[in-house]
């Protein structure tokens, strides 16, 4: 009964290791070469994000000045907003971008290179500072992006 029940325990705590492993590779679109790729809409997104530390940013600065408990936890939900949409911009770059898109047979790579990373450290910035100047200069380094990846679909 005993060797059962390990046994049975054993392949639970495998099963949910393999599980908890495989949802990190899950969340970056694509590590297969499955051709399934609409980089321009990635851009998109990440300017969707940096929109948002603005109004997060733009809040808080609003917030502050209040000294209630609702507003004491709307700053709590602002900040934690703002973090987390500067940090998928950061999880794209690093995750979508410099994996597979920013190659060394490019013949910009260099400037390809200093383009993604400022906007990796932009998101950085803006994680750290509750100026929405931060969010603007995340913008800013997003839509530089945007002409290396223009829009090719047909709406």
């Amino acid at each position: 009964m005993k060797k059962s029940l390990l046994s049975r325990c054993l392949s639970t705590v495998a099963i949910s290791l393999g599980l908890a492993l495989s949802a990190q590779s899950l969340s970056a679109h694509c590590q297969v070469p499955c051709g399934i790729y609409d980089d321009h809409a990635r851009v998109a997104a990440m300017l969707e994000d940096a929109a948002t530390v603005i109004k997060a940013s733009t809040m808080l600065g609003e917030l502050a000045e209040e000294s209630s408990a609702q507003a004491a936890n709307q700053i709590v939900r602002w900040v934690t907003n703002k973090e987390s949409h500067a940090q998928s911009v950061i999880s794209t770059i690093a995750d979508y971008f410099l994996t597979q898109r920013v190659k060394s047979s490019q013949d910009d790579y260099g400037q390809r290179l200093k383009d993604h990373h400022a906007v990796i450290v932009a998101a950085m910035k803006a994680k750290q500072s509750a100026d929405p100047a931060a969010g603007m200069a995340l913008k800013s380094a997003i839509a530089k992006l945007e002409a290396y990846y223009p829009d090719h679909h047909e709406h």
